[in-house]
């Protein structure tokens, strides 16, 4: 009975008195989440790998064991539409995970990884394998749709002064 009381009245008293922390930023409780999601991936494994012992290779498995929820249409390379951005039916490709959800998830896992305890040196998520498997990903995906990606060119010093001083001498004054 005592312990129903104590309960009740903590749930009481938090919201009266106002002591609870400010909510969560969107990017927080996508953090916690992915977190919390990847916790539950390890311990329903067989045997169940604690978080201390898991590693990059636990890692891809998670990647490719998410995309079956995923939403993203990827032409395997049989696929009439294959290269085609926009098909012009529905065809029986599988559905993945984007690669731009992926790397916003590692990103995030990456982060999560180094609050709870983890050493950015051996941090699992920034792994040399999971940065392939996200290239390789996304070169697929890229292929699939016919959507080339271009890397951004790097920008001498000069390039970048001589148009921060064109864009200063274009403002205009409102």
């Amino acid at each position: 009975m005592s312990s129903n009381i104590d309960i009740d009245s903590k749930e009481g008293s938090s919201r009266s008195t106002g002591d609870q922390p400010p909510p969560l930023s969107r990017y927080e409780s996508q953090k916690r989440r992915d977190w919390n999601t990847f916790g539950q991936y390890l311990k329903n494994q067989r045997p169940p790998i604690p978080l201390s012992n898991f590693n990059p290779n636990h890692v891809l498995e998670f990647l490719q064991y998410l995309d079956q929820f995923g939403k993203t249409k990827v032409h395997v390379h049989g696929c009439v539409f294959f290269g085609h951005p926009d098909p012009p039916s529905p065809c029986t490709c599988p559905l993945k995970q984007a690669w731009g959800s992926l790397d916003a998830l590692i990103g995030r896992l990456r982060a999560a990884y180094e609050e709870n305890g983890g050493t950015p040196e051996k941090n699992p998520f920034g792994n040399g394998a999971i940065r392939v498997y996200l290239r390789e990903v996304k070169e697929c995906q890229a292929k699939a749709r016919g959507i080339p990606y271009k890397k951004k060119k790097k920008r001498r010093k000069n390039e970048i002064r001589a148009n921060d001083e064109l864009r200063s001498s274009s403002k205009v004054c409102t």
